[in-house]
């Protein structure tokens, strides 16, 4: 997780893959609509409703495609069943909906992303002080690997090396080690010759 901006985004948080999949649970992706409401509803609980910005875009983007592909492609929906609303791979469409079925359609994308919303919301209510903790820890770091951020989650301190402990060592370090300067930036080891 960072919160150093990168391209059009303030910040983000990059889930790496646990292993190859070519398909995945409905389980698995409820859960990552969930996790894709997390950062609007953090802002939602932290701020309130009037100070909600446009920055979980992305993420709101990648909730309602996940949501539209589980209703039109996967079956995923208890209302309309396994049916194809989707063209397909050869881009040959299904049979042609009505506009109630097109409504239904839409209804149900709408319930699974507002779902997804509330489970995030319960999440963060109940983990609030954890929430608080990754937030401030993010101020002061910047960025947070995955381990760093279950051990905030657990109640615990991060141990990073103090930077600035090792500025002096790094600096030494690019400085000639057989030759001295004097402040007037001549070399005084070989008779007054101007170091460049």
């Amino acid at each position: 997780a960072t919160i150093i901006p990168r391209g059009r985004a303030l910040g983000m948080v990059m889930r790496l893959p646990e292993a190859d999949k070519i398909s995945y649970l409905r389980d698995k992706m409820e859960a990552d609509l969930a996790v894709s409401m997390g950062g609007r509803v953090a802002e939602e609980l932290i701020f309130g409703h009037a100070k909600v910005s446009s920055g979980a875009s992305s993420d709101i983007q990648y909730a309602t495609r996940l949501a539209n592909a589980m209703v039109t492609q996967w079956g995923m929906s208890d209302s309309l069943g396994p049916i194809l609303f989707a063209p397909t791979e050869d881009h040959t469409s299904p049979m042609i909906r009505s506009p109630e079925a097109i409504a239904q359609v839409d209804a149900e994308i709408k319930r699974i992303v507002n779902d997804a919303h509330a489970a995030a919301t319960k999440i963060l209510t109940e983990h609030k002080n954890q929430l608080e903790a990754v937030a401030l820890a993010l101020i002061e770091y910047e960025t947070l690997t995955g381990e760093e951020i279950k051990t905030i989650m657990a109640g615990d301190k991060i141990a990073r090396p103090d930077p600035s402990a090792e500025a002096p060592k790094a600096i030494r370090s690019k400085l000639p080690s057989s030759k001295k300067l004097d402040v007037t930036g001549e070399d005084s080891t070989s008779g007054g010759d101007t170091v460049h």
